[in-house]
């Protein structure tokens, strides 16, 4: 199979996880186990955790870049799946935690909640907008057609980058308010 047919083989898939996981996150965000009347324990102890894996996920991007600037193909490609791997547990681990427990109020007045709220929204925002980004980027490393990945990837990387660190800033900021 040559490589433009490899892209074209995968761009159906990316569409649709690009749009089934949004989606599915914003459904599954809505659903609370507990009042459902299922007999679950909240899974309060995850958002440190997720917020760990998406300071990883920051450190790997950050690292691979590093890697591929050298020369080292391979560090960069398993530095790559592991960033993507971190943020499948990410999301795993945050709609589990959603399911399971009472979303937090951030707590914060004055321009302290107006920065927080302009974090939280871009973070969302730009969390959807990645999906099919790093599908693409990804499939284009796959395909070995390193001249368009890396035209993608230039874009990519700060902007997961961005959503991985607001990740976490965004725990770091609404974590006074846990209960």
């Amino acid at each position: 199979m040559n490589n433009e047919n490899l892209e074209q083989k995968y761009k159906k898939w990316i569409v649709i996880l690009s749009i089934a996981i949004p989606v599915v996150v914003v459904i599954l965000f809505g659903v609370n186990l507990k009042k459902l009347g299922f007999d679950v324990e909240p899974l309060t102890f995850l958002p440190p955790i997720y917020a760990c894996v998406n300071a990883i996920t920051a450190v790997l991007l950050v690292s691979a870049v590093l890697a591929i600037k050298n020369g080292n193909r391979k560090l960069h490609e398993n530095l790559m799946k592991g960033a993507i791997g971190c943020s499948i547990a990410f999301l795993g681990m945050y709609v589990a935690y959603h399911m399971t427990s009472d979303s937090t109020k951030f707590g914060g007045e004055g321009i302290i909640a107006y920065v927080y709220y302009f974090i939280l929204f871009t973070h969302i925002v730009l969390s959807v907008i990645i999906i099919p980004m790093v599908l693409v980027t990804y499939v284009r490393a796959l395909a070995q057609v390193f001249d368009k990945h890396k035209r993608l990837a230039r874009i990519t990387f700060p902007i997961w980058l961005y959503v991985a660190v607001t990740g976490v800033v965004v725990y770091l900021m609404i974590s006074p308010y846990y209960v």
